[in-house]
């Protein structure tokens, strides 16, 4: 399967994965943060990016998707290498630290912790800002200049979205636009749910980063990993949204880190100033 990657830095390996219609480039805030403790493999997912569809097809679910990374992984000679995503890359991240191939998980805002309600409006979300990155190029260049239209297109993503440049706001639309995987991954999401109990047991180190400005799942769902996954670190990002590396790269980057122990770990306070403990 050809999967298109950008590859820097060294130490152990680290995974990058990235969300539904987005591309490895979501990354670009702390990838070289990450890459002065850590080889660093930031994907484009098969059907997004510039990976194309697989010859057989997108992974009808979640067990497909993960059983087509694995031998990816072990082209790219990584052995148990740790992981870090976020979105439909979170849930990918946690399933994997599930099967015990990979040394950490850090998984931001990750899907399966949503209700059927929740995930069929999190999915009209971004079918609507798919459908608006279908306007004719020129006019979106224009518009994305804007900071004001800026913000307005990428709110539901990104909680400080005029950090976002007029190029790269450019570049994530036409990706969503262009991801051929999107439909059929939109589909698979329709039965998913994370099961905990299959990292009961488990000895890979996983944090949870949820940002309390998600408007896509809802910074609510944290409860429900945290009550689900009592090994795992539940951490949230304040002043972060769905897509949290370009809100807070800092953060994101120390969290990444700490999972993977290439940093100390800090106490982060939540919302209402206590830190989320799965044995609270």
């Amino acid at each position: 399967m050809a999967v298109h990657f950008r590859r820097a830095g060294s130490g152990e390996p680290l995974v990058l994965i990235h969300g539904i219609g987005h591309r490895h480039q979501a990354w670009e805030p702390v990838f070289d943060r990450l890459a002065a403790h850590h080889e660093v493999i930031a994907l484009d997912l098969p059907g997004f990016g510039n990976s194309p569809v697989p010859e057989a097809g997108m992974p009808v679910d979640m067990a497909a998707t993960v059983a087509g990374i694995l031998p990816v992984l072990a082209e790219w000679g990584l052995d148990r290498p740790h992981v870090a995503g976020y979105s439909l890359g979170g849930a990918i991240s946690l399933e994997l630290a599930a099967t015990g191939a990979v040394a950490s998980a850090t998984a931001f805002s990750p899907a399966g912790f949503f209700t059927p309600a929740e995930r069929r409006r999190a999915l009209t979300i971004l079918r609507m800002l798919r459908v608006n990155s279908y306007l004719p190029t020129p006019i979106m260049r224009a518009a994305l200049r804007s900071a004001y239209l800026r913000a307005m297109c990428f709110a539901p993503l990104v909680a400080r979205p005029r950090l976002l440049d007029a190029d790269r706001a450019l570049g994530d639309a036409l990706a969503l636009r262009r991801g051929l995987g999107f439909s059929a991954v939109a589909r698979a999401a329709r039965d998913y749910r994370f099961d905990g109990l299959r990292l009961a047991d488990a000895t890979v180190p996983v944090t949870i980063g949820w940002g309390d400005c998600d408007r896509v799942f809802g910074v609510h769902q944290a409860e429900r990993a945290r009550a689900g996954l009592p090994a795992a670190r539940v951490v949230t990002l304040p002043g972060c949204g769905h897509v949290p590396m370009s809100d807070d790269p800092d953060l994101v980057a120390a969290l990444i880190l700490e999972t993977t122990g290439a940093a100390p770990r800090t106490d982060r306070p939540d919302r209402v100033g206590r830190e989320h403990h799965f044995t609270e």
